[in-house]
C-alpha cells in the first residue's frame, strides 16, 4: 500500500530482482553483449530501476523521446521534461543488437540487463534548444549530451546486482523508504528542497518558512555527476549535518541523498525534480530563484513559471514558489520582497563568487550569510584544497 500522496503515474517503479532470481539473472548477463556506461548513465540507471523515474521502466524509446521533446509530456500525458535514453558512440552502438544486453559499471562490474527495443539517432540539435534553451557547448548541460554520443538505445531494464556506493550510505533511501519515513513520522505532507549547494541563510530562511504550512521537511542534495567547480558533496553533507544539528527542529526534517546526475537544464530540470520528489513521497516542492540554473542561459523565476503549464493530473505535486531572500537592514531579518519594504540599498546578500574568494582567503563570511558551523566547514575543505 502506497503511504500519501501517489507517485507519477500512480505505479512506484522496482525493477530490481531479489533472491534467486537475481543470482540466476546475474549469471545469465555474462554471456549478453555487454555496455559499459557512463556516469551519467549509472545515475539513470539506479533512478530508473529504484523508482525515483517512476513510471519510467527503462531508457527511453524513440516515441517515448519524441513525446517529451515534442511536447514535454510522455506519451500517456504525464509530465515529463528531460529525455532519458542511453546514449552511445557509433562505434560502441554498431555492436549492440536488438535485443537482450549486459549493463556494467565503468570498471567493468555488470549490474542489470536491458532489452533494448529501439535505437535511433535524433537531432540533438534540437533536443538542446527544446530542453536547454540553447545550442551552446559552453552549457555543462548540452556538453554532456554531445559527449555521451549521438546514438539512442530505448527499452526496460532489469537490476541484477546492487549498484555500489561507498559514501553516503546512511543517506541513500530510496522513494520506498523514505515514504516509509514519512510513514513513521506520522507526516502526511511533505515539501522537499532540492539542492547541490552548501544551505546559506537564505535558504534556511525559505525552507523554514515552507515548513510552516506542512507536517515535514525533506531536505534532498544532489550526489550524483555536478560540474567540477561545484562545491563538492562530501563537504556538502558535512555542512548540511552542522546546519541540521544546530538550527532546525530534528523531528520535522529529515536528510537524504538524491542520486541523480545535473543536467543544468534550468526549468525544465525543475520540473523532472519536483516529479521525482513527488515519488519519493513529498507533496510539495520548493522552487526558488534560477533552479537548477547555469550562467545566464535562464531568467530568474523561469523555473517558477513553467509549472503553471502542467495541470493536477499532469504534474501532482504543488510548487512552493519564493523569490530571492536577503538579509533585511530595515527589519533585522531575513525577508524577500514580498516581505519587506526595504530598499535595495537595505538588502545584504554575497554572491557565490564572492562567498568563495572569502574562504579562500581564510576569512569567516558573515552570519546574514552563513551559519557560523556551515562557514567553519567550508573554511577547514578550502584549506585542504589549496
Amino acid at each position: 500500500m502506497i503511504h500519501g500522496i501517489q507517485p507519477h503515474g500512480g505505479v512506484l517503479v522496482d525493477r530490481a530482482l531479489r533472491g534467486p532470481a537475481r543470482r540466476d539473472a546475474f549469471e545469465q548477463a555474462h554471456a549478453l553483449p555487454r555496455v559499459e556506461l557512463s556516469e551519467r548513465a549509472v545515475a539513470d540507471l539506479e533512478c530508473i530501476a529504484s523508482g525515483v523515474y517512476s513510471p519510467l521502466q527503462g531508457f527511453m524509446t524513440e516515441a517515448e523521446y519524441q513525446s517529451v521533446v515534442g511536447h514535454r509530456r510522455l506519451p500517456g500525458g504525464l509530465a515529463w521534461t528531460i529525455p532519458v535514453a542511453l546514449q552511445l558512440d557509433e562505434t560502441r552502438a554498431a555492436r549492440v543488437p536488438i535485443g537482450e544486453i549486459a549493463l556494467a559499471l565503468p570498471n567493468g562490474s555488470i549490474v542489470a540487463t536491458m532489452t533494448v527495443t529501439s535505437k535511433y539517432v535524433p537531432d540533438q540539435e534540437r533536443e538542446a534548444e527544446r530542453v536547454f534553451g540553447t545550442a551552446d557547448d559552453a552549457h555543462p548541460g548540452v556538453a554532456t549530451m554531445r559527449r555521451e554520443g549521438p546514438v539512442y538505445l530505448g527499452g526496460q531494464v532489469t537490476l541484477v546486482d546492487a549498484i555500489p556506493h561507498e559514501d553516503f550510505l546512511q543517506y541513500r533511501l530510496n522513494p520506498k523508504q523514505t515514504r516509509a519515513a514519512f510513514a513513521e513520522r506520522e507526516w502526511r505532507t511533505v515539501v522537499a528542497f532540492q539542492t547541490r549547494n552548501p544551505i546559506h541563510r537564505a535558504h534556511e530562511y525559505i525552507t523554514k518558512t515552507a515548513l510552516e504550512s506542512v507536517d515535514g521537511l525533506l531536505i534532498h542534495p544532489l550526489v550524483g555527476g555536478t560540474k567540477a567547480d561545484d562545491v563538492p558533496a562530501d563537504v556538502r553533507i558535512r555542512c548540511y549535518e552542522a546546519l541540521l544539528e544546530h538550527y532546525y527542529p530534528k523531528m520535522r526534517v529529515l536528510l537524504a541523498a538524491f542520486p541523480a546526475a545535473m543536467r543544468y537544464a534550468g526549468p525544465m530540470e525543475a520540473i523532472m525534480h519536483a516529479i521525482a520528489r513527488q515519488n519519493f513521497g513529498c507533496t510539495h516542492f520548493i522552487v526558488g530563484r534560477d533552479h537548477a540554473g547555469v550562467g545566464a542561459y535562464y531568467g530568474t523565476y523561469d523555473a517558477q513559471k513553467i509549472f503553471n503549464e502542467f495541470n493536477s493530473e499532469e504534474l501532482a505535486i504543488t510548487p512552493m514558489k519564493f523569490d530571492n531572500a536577503f538579509y533585511c537592514l530595515r527589519t533585522k531579518q531575513m525577508a524577500t520582497e514580498k516581505t519587506s519594504p526595504s530598499t535595495p540599498e537595505e538588502r545584504l546578500a554575497l554572491s557565490g563568487t564572492a562567498l568563495r574568494a572569502m574562504l579562500a582567503r581564510g576569512e569567516a563570511p558573515p552570519e546574514y550569510v552563513t551559519r557560523p558551523e556551515v562557514a567553519a566547514v567550508l573554511m577547514a575543505a578550502m584549506a585542504v584544497a589549496s
